[in-house]
């Protein structure tokens, strides 16, 4: 355990998830719905439920941050919100949210901290998260612990926001971004010191391919140690590291510079 770095849980208020908003999460193991094996280093891990999420949220009323959550399936923290109403929902909680804080997605919502508004309304500038692809489909990009994106600047029909991965690319104006960075960030930083504490998040142990009898893999066999004598491919014979995105979908033409 001396090669462990392990979170404090310090932003965590409550430990208890809310009953109402969880349903079951069966693990499938990497198979498939006729039992096949489709994603390999799947199994086991401890049991628990999934958190059902608010990507979009589109409650046009104001809400009050009431606990900040641990959530087992993805790297950043919850934030249980209870609206106006009294109805209780999951957001993805931003470094800046805190227990009492108000958070609103209301078309007259300013650009503070936690609130979910157009990029029209949004200054240049400023950092966002959870960003629509498509007006009305929710938090889809920039969700994980730490991650964040920069509008940059803005047209009359569209912005444009710098990724985390250093992509540059134009949104429709009236997509919906969150003002912040996704919380947690220390996560980049986490060590988990043993093996077991891999099996327990449901991932087996790996096996390379050269190793392996030339029935079980194509990189496998040869006498004594062997580099397979090719290169690196899938168990099912495709190459490693060929890009596979389309060049002639529709939103090639949206994206101003490529990934680094």
């Amino acid at each position: 355990m001396r090669h462990a770095v392990l979170p404090d849980f310090a932003e965590i208020t409550k430990t208890e998830p809310e009953k109402k908003l969880l349903v079951c999460h069966r693990r499938k193991g990497g198979r498939n719905n006729q039992g096949r094996l489709t994603v390999r280093h799947l199994g086991g891990g401890h049991r628990h439920h999934y958190r059902i999420i608010d990507f979009r949220e589109d409650k046009l009323l104001a809400g009050k941050v009431i606990a900040i959550e641990y959530d087992p399936n993805r790297s950043a923290r919850l934030a249980l919100i209870q609206y106006s109403d009294g109805e209780r929902r999951y957001v993805l909680a931003t470094t800046g949210m805190s227990v009492s804080g108000q958070v609103a997605s209301t078309p007259e919502a300013t650009a503070a901290e936690g609130n979910r508004i157009p990029l029209r309304t949004i200054p240049e500038g400023s950092n966002v998260c959870c960003l629509d692809l498509n007006p009305g489909r929710g938090a889809q990009i920039v969700r994980s612990a730490g991650a964040t994106a920069v509008l940059m600047s803005k047209t009359d029909k569209y912005a444009q926001v710098k990724l985390p991965s250093g992509e540059i690319r134009f949104f429709l104006l009236d997509c919906r971004a969150k003002i912040g960075t996704i919380s947690n960030a220390e996560h980049r930083y986490e060590s988990l010191g043993k093996a077991g504490r891999n099996r327990w998040r449901g991932r087996r142990p790996k096996v390379r391919g050269v190793v392996m009898n030339p029935i079980d893999h194509p990189l496998g066999g040869g006498e004594g140690k062997s580099s397979g004598g090719r290169p690196p491919v899938s168990p099912q014979g495709k190459p490693e590291g060929v890009k596979t995105r389309n060049r002639k979908q529709f939103s090639q033409k949206l994206i101003v510079k490529r990934r680094k």
